[in-house]
């Protein structure tokens, strides 16, 4: 039983099992990075860590299973930026700002179940809505070249090339450049192999260290009060 319809996407297993691959090895840069900042803003790194994981799971499985449509979901770039700026700012805790990102949720859900929503997204014009997807991705582009050094802060121009010298940013060339090859040359799996690539490249040079398979995650505050109940 074809529980996806892959042959009438014109499509098979092993394809979709290497762009899930490649699509989680992409975006598992939110498991640390979402909590890195949002703990700037109060929340405890080791529960915004378990939750991440926990909604980014519910909602690809929903995706999957009730939509039928190979995305990935997880948590924002932008809401969780924006939620560490207005903590700092307006000096508010975060117990109130989860509260107000609670209702906003519960609004937007109302909103998909009528015709709403519909108007509004159909609204938008076509070429804001590939801004928008080509600024998350730059977004996410400028993050990982900043993370890397590549990208450094600049008195002059804001922004300035980093030391390509330094291993991690020479690092991020190269891999870059393995990555942009495979992809020329139109080999499946690109970003996935390149990744890997860089990772290999990575450990032989020192700069990845290996500690083991399997650990395990930070307990849940509720699992964490019913063990102690």
């Amino acid at each position: 039983m074809d529980l996806f319809n892959l042959k009438e996407n014109n499509t098979n297993a092993r394809t979709e099992l290497v762009a899930g691959v490649t699509t989680f090895f992409t975006m598992a840069y939110i498991i640390v990075v979402n909590p890195a900042i949002l703990s700037a803003a109060g929340v405890p790194f080791d529960q915004v860590f378990m939750a991440t994981i926990i909604s980014s799971i519910i909602g690809t499985l929903i995706m999957a299973f009730f939509a039928n449509y190979p995305i990935a979901i997880a948590p924002g770039m932008g809401l969780n930026a924006y939620f560490a700026s207005v903590a700092a700012s307006q000096g508010l805790s975060y117990q109130v700002i989860l509260g107000a990102v609670f209702f906003a949720g519960a609004i937007f859900a109302l909103l998909s179940l009528t015709k709403l929503r519909e108007t509004l997204i159909s609204a938008i014009p076509e070429a804001l809505k590939y801004a928008i997807t080509a600024g998350i991705g730059l977004f996410i582009a400028f993050l990982g070249f900043t993370m890397s050094g590549l990208v450094v802060s600049n008195e002059g121009s804001i922004i300035g090339l980093g030391d390509i010298r330094e291993p991690m940013t020479a690092l991020t060339i190269v891999g870059l450049f393995i990555t942009l090859i495979l992809m020329a040359r139109n080999i499946k799996g690109a970003l996935f192999i390149g990744m890997a690539a860089t990772g290999v490249i990575a450990y032989f040079t020192g700069q990845l260290e290996f500690t083991g398979w399997v650990s395990a995650p930070p307990a849940p505050v509720f699992l964490t009060w019913i063990l102690v109940e």
